[in-house]
């Protein structure tokens, strides 16, 4: 753990404790765990990035319905590959950290249920956002009439200006009512 530590220097580790919802404990783990996707080579890269890959494979990730969506939306590639710098991984962990408040957390949420990145959920974001969290089987998938009506039902709850979308301030709103919410938003390495 020594290495790990002189390697993010006493100075960057104190700015990342201050720009993030991490303990020292938690970013010198999440070093030596994103430096453990890297490969030699790209360990020498002034910013190396994981490729998205290495990332689903985490066991953190591996099984959450949102993982590629998790990926695109915490990676600053300019390629939109989905691979992320060490930077963009602490992103990630504090977003879904315990200590990260619930706007953040409902921020980054909707963010990652915005399939097409329009800044609102339509009816298109919800049937794949309905479609992650079912599966996408023959046994587990809605009939088109289930979907229509749960996505008319998701509308009709939460769309309080009534445009058939859901806005961010929306999103918000319904999920201040939801208490386990942000419990169940984490990610614990």
């Amino acid at each position: 753990m020594g290495t790990t530590a002189s390697q993010l220097g006493k100075d960057l580790l104190s700015e990342y404790q201050e720009l993030t919802f991490l303990t020292k404990q938690e970013i010198l783990l999440a070093h030596k765990r994103f430096s453990e996707c890297l490969s030699k080579e790209d360990k020498n890269l002034p910013t190396p990035r994981v490729p998205m890959e290495k990332v689903l494979s985490l066991p953190e990730l591996k099984s959450n319905p949102f993982r590629k969506r998790i990926c695109h939306v915490f990676s600053t590639s300019d390629m939109k590959d989905g691979s992320l710098t060490f930077e963009d991984f602490l992103d990630l962990l504090s977003a879904f950290s315990d200590s990260a408040t619930l706007e953040i957390k409902s921020h980054y949420a909707f963010r990652i249920f915005d399939f097409d990145d329009d800044g609102t959920l339509d009816s298109g974001d919800l049937e794949k956002l309905v479609n992650c969290l079912t599966g996408e089987t023959d046994d587990t998938r809605l009939t088109p009439e289930e979907m229509r009506q749960l996505i008319s039902n998701i509308l009709e709850e939460s769309d309080i200006d009534k445009d058939g979308t859901v806005n961010l301030s929306e999103f918000q709103h319904v999920i201040s009512r939801s208490p386990d919410f942000v419990s169940s938003f984490k990610i614990v390495l």
